[in-house]
């Protein structure tokens, strides 16, 4: 079965890099190379993405403080930009990790079904609802992020699969976080979260979010690609950074000051949040400026 579950992996991730490389042939637009910043937020996120923290909020951080992504952008370039370095995390984790294959093929078949009808609806938002879309989704994982390092969360128990209602509902709540990962809030600490709830052992909190982002990702991305809705400068330095971040957490990296990184992840989480909050409350500010300045005086 995990060998199953690895051979759509492939057929998804290749059927996604055709379909990406067709789009960039078919756009015949220049759009700039990768930077080595762009690069090195790839590498950044997806090593510490690898080790768990994930990358989607600190990613949206850095893009906020360089002003690098146009804010309406940001979900569709987060999805594109990591598919690749998310693929690669799910190959390693599925094949080492323990887990019920049962378990994981049908919580990784939900989370792409939420991401497929996430992806169309977001990728047609306007900027301003993404803004308080992001901000609000933003300030949960924080929120998530903050419980789980005051030990507010339960620590999970020894299950490495579920059956009857607890599976049901780890399916339904899980599609629910693949289609709120096309919003920008990262799948990993919600789906973590899902995991200890559960009763399951944490170390099997890795193969499933891990394999549910790397099959998700390439369907909603798919769609973000379809409708141009990404920065693709962005997103190839996130790839072409984070397959290397990735390895390099994943095969050399023995231990890590985890503890006190997460806080520090908590506070740049905290501030972007405020930060997209604060551009849509300017936003909604400049449009109502505009509306009124074109209301005719009849006076």
């Amino acid at each position: 079965m995990k060998a199953a579950l690895l051979t759509a992996l492939a057929v998804f991730t290749g059927t996604y890099i055709i379909v990406w490389t067709l789009s960039v042939i078919r756009a015949r637009q220049k759009r700039g190379l990768p930077t080595l910043l762009d690069a090195g937020i790839g590498l950044v996120t997806n090593f510490f993405d690898t080790l768990g923290i994930g990358s989607f909020a600190t990613t949206t951080s850095f893009f906020k403080l360089w002003r690098l992504v146009p804010d309406e952008q940001i979900p569709g370039t987060l999805n594109v930009g990591h598919t690749l370095p998310s693929v690669i995390q799910a190959f390693i984790y599925i094949a080492v990790v323990e887990v019920d294959v049962m378990t994981l093929a049908l919580m990784i078949a939900a989370s792409v079904v939420g991401a497929w009808l996430g992806a169309g609806i977001v990728s047609r938002w306007p900027r301003r609802k993404i803004q308080v879309g992001m901000g609000a989704a933003l300030l949960a994982a924080a929120a998530i992020m903050l419980m789980t390092q005051l030990k507010l969360l339960p620590g999970g128990g020894d299950l490495l699969g579920l059956t009857g209602a607890k599976l049901l509902a780890a399916v339904v709540v899980n599609a629910i976080l693949g289609a709120l990962m096309t919003l920008g809030i990262g799948l990993y600490a919600p789906c973590m979260m899902l995991i200890y709830l559960m009763g399951m052992n944490p170390k099997a909190a890795f193969p499933i979010m891990m394999g549910s982002c790397a099959f998700l990702m390439p369907v909603g991305s798919a769609r973000f690609i379809r409708e141009k809705s990404y920065n693709l400068k962005a997103a190839l330095g996130l790839t072409i950074g984070g397959i290397p971040g990735v390895l390099l957490a994943a095969f050399l990296v023995k231990s890590l000051p985890l503890g006190a990184i997460r806080w520090l992840v908590v506070a740049v989480v905290l501030y972007t949040a405020v930060m997209m909050l604060r551009s849509a409350a300017r936003e909604r500010a400049r449009t109502s400026t505009v509306q009124v300045a074109q209301v005719p005086d009849v006076l």
